[in-house]
């Protein structure tokens, strides 16, 4: 069953982190802060839409798999040898009957699979992208285009004449 984002109000959610990043305006898996600002955009999610989010990303960093609390929003990051589909489909299983009262976000049709065997809704990772931007009002730290850093700025002034005093 797909569940319309107007019915996802108070509702735990189940994401999978790397399906839905290149799916959300202005994050992209190319990015070395890709995992960090979708939290961000996470966290601003659940505070207005006062919603819990587990989500699970891929490859953790060497020392650093396992669960992490920020806040509302709960980041596992499998180690090395598994995969977050493995993991959500296991977490799924620990839910056991509760998991009807989840909703798993992915693309992705084996995890959306597992999510309906389980008995949970799925919404696709596109659709969960709209009501992410649409909540969170698209003023998020991953939107917002970065400055480049101030040697950068100068380099550029000499290379074009300018001077970086006259710039504010």
């Amino acid at each position: 069953m797909i569940v319309p984002p107007e019915r996802c109000l108070l509702m735990p959610y189940l994401i999978d982190g790397h399906n839905l990043i290149p799916r959300v305006a202005g994050l992209s898996l190319r990015q070395a802060d890709d995992e960090e600002r979708l939290l961000e955009l996470l966290a601003a999610f659940c505070a207005r839409r006062r919603a819990r989010v587990v989500v699970y990303f891929d490859r953790a960093a060497p020392g650093f798999a396992g669960r992490h609390s920020y806040g509302a929003v709960s980041a596992v990051f499998v180690r090395e040898g598994r995969t977050a589909d493995e993991a959500i489909a296991a977490h799924l299983r620990r839910l056991g009957r509760s998991a009807r009262n989840w909703t798993v976000v992915s693309s992705d049709h084996e995890v959306q699979r597992a999510a309906r065997w389980a008995g949970a809704k799925v919404m696709a990772s596109d659709e969960f992208a709209r009501l992410l931007r649409t909540t969170t009002g698209g003023s998020s730290a991953a939107e917002k285009p970065e400055s480049p850093p101030p040697e950068e700025v100068d380099e550029l002034l000499r290379l074009f004449g300018g001077d970086s005093e006259e710039v504010d």
